[in-house]
């Protein structure tokens, strides 16, 4: 029976993004067993097929971490098996059948804020009870030698079940400093996965903190041939594009979306398109801004407007230029393809110092947080 454990070699750098300011001491990996195994016990281990459950969801930066994890489990061992558990309503309902894994769904709520809140005290509770149940159920249908949980409310219920049933439990932490979900959860977990050096001194129990970078798609690292990428997005376009003629704008607001960037280029998208002959963009809105962008963004046949790409190796293979949240795992993606960017941070938590922690000079992107774009640029 093929088994998960721990390595500690360096990974593949099309697996994991990486930069020189943290060290990458370990992966996770597949072992086969030892020729000193009996061959009573090898008997009865290969007739046991190693099980993997994944708890993710919400945004893509949740669900592209597991997806790239299972892509190489099921690289080195094509017989696992593996399941993903979510919510009906999130993206993973969509995203993880698409990527060709097997989706159960479960009912989930996220914590609310403030924390001290009428849902949180009185609604809360009862709805992480069903979440648990249900949980319960799921695993032990499947019945996984692990579960690995990538964040998001969707992941506490079912890595709680697991923790609760005895489950190995492994957590990938993709941000630079972990959501309450992870954080409670590596007080369970046998090993905590996580992208810098300073994260470790976020979790309490930091002797289980592995630092190894973010998981990266390997299908991104593919020899995708870019005229072939800009022809699948722009397919009626004059003939110039797919011979490496003109420039490709490529815009990532996020999974869910991020209304700053998604304004600028409502107001300029036009003009520029109108400008420059040559220009291409392919814009993702995120899935909360297409209905509202669709119905304001007039139809041009070198503007491509989606809610959600599913294809990203061609998307980046397509792009001069990205224009992007920085995002976790966007900023690991953007890594791995070696692609110029321009990044926004996010709001709420912008600090420009973190950059650093993707970026180190001269390698450091333009970039700036939401409140130094104009809404006409």
């Amino acid at each position: 029976m093929a088994t998960i454990s721990y390595s500690f070699s360096t990974p593949k750098l099309s697996t994991l993004h990486y930069s020189r300011n943290f060290k990458t001491n370990s992966c996770l990996s597949l072992n086969q067993p030892s020729a000193k195994t009996t061959n009573a016990s090898a008997a009865a281990a290969a007739s046991e097929t190693l099980k993997v459950a994944f708890a993710a969801g919400g945004t893509g930066g949740h669900i592209s971490p597991a997806v790239a994890i299972a892509d190489e489990l099921k690289n080195q061992n094509p017989d696992i098996q593996i399941l993903f558990i979510g919510t009906p309503t999130g993206m993973e309902s969509a995203a993880v059948p698409f990527a060709g894994y097997p989706f159960v769904a479960i009912p989930a709520a996220p914590l609310a804020r403030p924390l001290i809140s009428v849902h949180n005290i009185f609604i809360l509770p009862f709805l992480l009870t069903k979440s648990l149940v249900k949980s319960f159920q799921t695993l032990q249908e499947f019945s996984p030698q692990i579960v690995i949980g990538t964040g998001g409310y969707v992941s506490f219920p079912i890595c709680l079940a697991a923790a609760m049933k005895g489950l190995k439990l492994v957590i990938q932490e993709q941000n630079s400093v972990p959501g309450i979900a992870n954080w409670v959860l590596s007080l369970f977990a046998e090993r905590v996965f996580v992208a810098f050096n300073s994260s470790v001194d976020c979790f309490w129990q930091r002797n289980k903190c592995i630092v190894c970078g973010n998981p990266v798609r390997f299908s991104l690292s593919k020899n995708v041939v870019k005229a072939d990428a800009r022809k699948h997005f722009f397919p009626k376009a004059v003939e110039g594009i797919g011979k490496g003629q003109g420039k490709v704008v490529l815009v990532l607001g996020g999974s869910l979306g991020a209304s700053a960037i998604n304004i600028a280029l409502l107001n300029s998208y036009y003009e520029m398109l109108n400008q420059r002959e040559d220009l291409f963009i392919i814009w993702q809105t995120g899935v909360e801004s297409f209905d509202e962008m669709e119905s304001l963004v007039k139809n041009h046949p070198r503007l491509i407007l989606k809610s959600f790409l599913h294809s990203m190796d061609l998307a980046y293979a397509a792009a001069d230029l990205i224009i992007s949240r920085a995002g976790a795992m966007t900023c690991s993606e953007i890594l791995a393809t070696g692609k110029p960017c321009i990044l926004v941070s996010n709001p709420e938590n912008f600090d420009a110092t973190r950059l650093q922690l993707w970026f180190p000079s001269p390698h450091t992107p333009l970039s700036s947080g939401p409140k130094d774009i104009p809404p006409t640029s």
